[in-house]
């Protein structure tokens, strides 16, 4: 701003030169529009994931016919867009997959494609999901690990939200992955509730352009 500064002081120290001072103003106008435009759209944040809340009342394992888990879940999802200025949007569906040992077990559909999240907005998802034997392949080690698990009562499950947005005024095409390790102990119906400490989700590391 010091050559502003100068140029400000040279051209309105006379009034008579006031066409050079509408000069210096539109100068200055112009370098704030462009660090306001900068600041809005130079630079994306990232949206932030986090499970509010969860609750696991049945995770049985069934191993014949087929291996598959039997299964009651209900999870508060938040996302929030931090940018002041830019929206998001889906340019495919935003799922929500569930994982016991790094298997799939289920997946569930948050947003369509074309769902636009506003600048600086944060939205709640409630899904309660269920099923009397969900397929997953878990092989020897994973049936292993969920017997162990079952007999503290407390199972390890992710959460992995897939996605691709984007930004306004960006061309670029941005996926998202966030990966949110849950703690679960299991609280059949009927017993007391069990305590839940809110999971900041990890976001994958962004690609090159995003």
């Amino acid at each position: 701003m010091g050559k502003v500064g100068d140029c400000w002081d040279d051209c309105c120290y006379k009034w008579d030169e006031w066409k050079y001072c509408l000069v210096c103003i539109a100068i200055v106008v112009g370098v704030v529009l462009f660090a306001v435009l900068l600041a809005a759209y130079g630079f994306v944040r990232h949206i932030d994931v986090a499970v509010e809340e969860a609750s696991l009342t049945r995770f049985d394992l069934a191993t014949s016919p087929v291996t598959a888990l039997a299964y009651n879940l209900s999870l508060r999802l938040t996302i929030r867009n931090p940018n002041w200025a830019m929206s998001l949007k889906n340019t495919k569906p935003l799922e929500a997959a569930y994982k016991f040992d790094d298997q799939r077990f289920d997946r569930v559909q948050l947003t369509d494609k074309g769902d636009k999240h506003s600048p600086g907005k944060t939205r709640v998802y409630h899904l309660a999901t269920s099923s009397n034997g969900s397929y997953v392949s878990l092989g020897n080690a994973g049936e292993a690990k969920y017997r162990k698990e079952n007999a503290t009562g407390t199972f390890e499950v992710e959460v992995v939200l897939t996605g691709e947005v984007r930004y306004t005024a960006r061309y670029t095409k941005c996926k998202i992955e966030a990966t949110c390790p849950l703690k679960l102990q299991l609280a059949p119906p009927g017993t007391p509730a069990v305590v839940f400490l809110k999971v900041k989700c990890k976001l994958a590391e962004p690609e090159k352009n995003c």
